[in-house]
């Protein structure tokens, strides 16, 4: 099922210059005309969440995105650093 027309032509970025959407149906994505920020769509919905989008030039993953994935958010290089102290 597509995005309905009326829908996208709405859809504006959640940040504070409230910029308007580019759809990429391939994708599955909306991309601020602004910012450049890449929201998902998953499901038909789009995910217009500042924590979710993807910051322009960033790699696709096809996993889940955001800082879970970064070595930072494991606490591996804060823990060498608090465990020498």
């Amino acid at each position: 099922m597509a995005l309905d027309q009326q829908l996208l032509e709405i859809l504006a970025c959640p940040d504070t210059h409230h910029a308007p959407l580019e759809h990429d149906a391939g994708a599955q994505t909306l991309t601020c005309t602004e910012c450049g920020r890449i929201f998902e769509i998953r499901d038909d919905i789009p995910i217009l969440l500042l924590d979710e989008a993807r910051e322009p030039g960033s790699p696709a993953a096809s996993g889940p995105a955001g800082p879970a994935g970064s070595p930072d958010a494991a606490g591996s290089s804060d823990d060498s650093v608090e465990g020498s102290n």
